[in-house]
This record gives C-alpha cells, sequence and structure tokens, in this order.
C-alpha cells in the first residue's frame, strides 16, 4: 500500500505493516467524516518509536506520547491517525476544558433540547482516533469522564442520554509537554489506562530528513547549518543554559520559508528563533549560538 511505504522504508516489522493493512478493511470509514483522514504535513521517522506505537494500537489499547519539547509528539499522533485511516479528532486541553466539552451539552433545536456531541462522542460513534493535547493541563472534572471511555469499559455514559460504546476501532492518543506553565502532574488512575512512549530528542539525521522533506529545494550545506543551530540550541536547553522556548522547530521551519521568499537568513533566525525569548540575556546566549551557526553575510543563495 502506497500509504504506508513510508514505513516500508525506515524498516518497520512487515507483521505490523501487513496486520495494519488488515485493520484498515476490516474497519471501513463512513462517507460523512471522511474529511477528517488528513494526511500530516510530514512523515514521522523513528523505526522504533512507530513500532511501540503501532503495537499499542492493533491491541486496542491507548497511547501517551511524553517527552519535552519538539520531539514530534504532534506529528507522529497524526501520522497514527493516517496509518490507521481513521478520522482524527483534535482536543487540545486548557483551563476551560471541562467533560460538556468533551462528551457534548444540551442545545435548542427545532424547539427541542438534543445534545450536541462533542469530539470524544463524535469520536467513540465514527471510531475516529481522538488526539488529546497537552492532556496534562486537563481539569479534573474533564479527566473524570474519561476514565470509563480508556478502559476495558469502553463506554461513554452521558447523562440523560443513551450509554455509548465505543466503536471497535477508536482510539485514544494522548500528548504531554514537561514543565509547561499550566501543567500538573497526571492522575495515576489515569496513567494507568495508556501506554506509555517517552519521545526522544532530535537526531541530525532526523532533523536533516524533515527539513529536507519541507524544502526539497534547498542545498544540503545549507540545511546543514539551521540543523545544527537546532541541536545546538536543544543541547543548551538540556543542560539548562537556556530555556526551551528558542528550540522551536515550526520557527526553525517557519524562517526557512522567509528565506526562500528572499530574507537574509540572520534576518529569518531573529524572526523563528530569537526572538522566541524575552530575556535579555538568554536572547545574547541565543544570538552567540546563532552567529557560530548562520553568518551574517549569508544570503538567501546560500540556502536555497
Amino acid at each position: 500500500m502506497k500509504e504506508l511505504q513510508f514505513l516500508e522504508e525506515q524498516g518497520v516489522s512487515p507483521k505490523l505493516i501487513q496486520e495494519v493493512e488488515s485493520f484498515r478493511k476490516a474497519h471501513t470509514v463512513s462517507d460523512e467524516v471522511k474529511n477528517r483522514i488528513v494526511k500530516p504535513p510530514i512523515p514521522f521517522y523513528g523505526k522504533e518509536i512507530l513500532e511501540m506505537a503501532i503495537a499499542a494500537l492493533l491491541q486496542g489499547e491507548n497511547v501517551l506520547l511524553s517527552g519535552s519539547k519538539a520531539t514530534g509528539k504532534n506529528i507522529l499522533a497524526e501520522n497514527l491517525a493516517w496509518i490507521f485511516c481513521r478520522p482524527s479528532y483534535n482536543i487540545s486541553f486548557n483551563v476551560n476544558t471541562d467533560s460538556s466539552t468533551l462528551i457534548g451539552t444540551d442545545t435548542f433545536i427545532d424547539n427541542e433540547v438534543r445534545l450536541r456531541k462533542g469530539p470524544v462522542y463524535q469520536c467513540a460513534v465514527n471510531g475516529g482516533f481522538g488526539i488529546f493535547d497537552e492532556i496534562n493541563m486537563a481539569k479534573n472534572d474533564a479527566v473524570s469522564v474519561l476514565h470509563a471511555t480508556l478502559d476495558y469499559r469502553r463506554i461513554i455514559d452521558v447523562p440523560g442520554y443513551d450509554k455509548i460504546e465505543l466503536h471497535p476501532a477508536a482510539r485514544f492518543i494522548g500528548t504531554m509537554n514537561y514543565g509547561y506553565a499550566g501543567t500538573k502532574e497526571l492522575n495515576e488512575a489515569l496513567v494507568s489506562r495508556f501506554l506509555v512512549i517517552d519521545m526522544p530528542p532530535l537526531t541530525e539525521t532526523v532533523l536533516m530528513r524533515i527539513l529536507k522533506e519541507n524544502f526539497p529545494d534547498a542545498r544540503e550545506e545549507g540545511l546543514k547549518h539551521f540543523a545544527g543551530l537546532f541541536l545546538d540550541l536543544q543541547l543548551k536547553a538540556q543542560n539548562s543554559e537556556i530555556s526551551t522556548k528558542p528550540m522551536d522547530l515550526r520557527g526553525m521551519i517557519g524562517a526557512l520559508k522567509t528565506v526562500r521568499a528572499g530574507l537574509t537568513p540572520r534576518t529569518a533566525i531573529t524572526m523563528g528563533i530569537t526572538n522566541k525569548s524575552f530575556d535579555i540575556f538568554e536572547k545574547e546566549i541565543i544570538g552567540d549560538i546563532v552567529m557560530t551557526r548562520i553568518p551574517e553575510e549569508w544570503t538567501r543563495d546560500e540556502v536555497f
């Protein structure tokens, strides 16, 4: 299957790929929600992580992706939904997310009270993959309604409405960053309902593949300088010399896009990386790192 070719290229177990193909054939998707099957902007690279996640999901388990910033948690979650050919439902947790946000709430339609179905309800009915983004920001009220949904019972009991049994293809993938403002330790009962994958930091090989995927028209030598800058920042953040704010892969990709549009690499990096920090001392450290990787005299031609 062409859509699974990138798994074969990474050497993912042929048995797992075969089981994924069987899963896709066994669980078709209704026309109403086919627009929710979205191809990710880039493939996820990491054979071992892919094998762990695929094996867990094939066995009906839910997966929690934990790790620091810029380790590809959301990209992996999107890739998994695409690999299994399932409609995806993204739920971003914040301080206002409660049980009615997830399951649904009463609304008035055609002179009668009806349930406005939330993303978890829709995911359960349509056999989708629910992606819980920043699950460690969830309030207790929001988490409590997930317990029966995520464990062996696989049900949603909506007060005043029917008990909903999860579609056999429905799965849930949580993502969490360490140390973000507003995050907290996850409830033990909630963690027990997931298999946890600790996402490793990006390596140069993986980073170069991501950059080449996004910028096939770029010079390899130019991309190596940008990849080296990101890895330098990653190391500084791991050693607690700087915060994780400038360690921003989206910012790096955004900066390269503006270079392609005509900005100088140094100006682009200032917007995409340096200015992500609002601490004057940290900015100086970042500026020193940038100087060693991206010469000020560089123009667009050094990268594209």
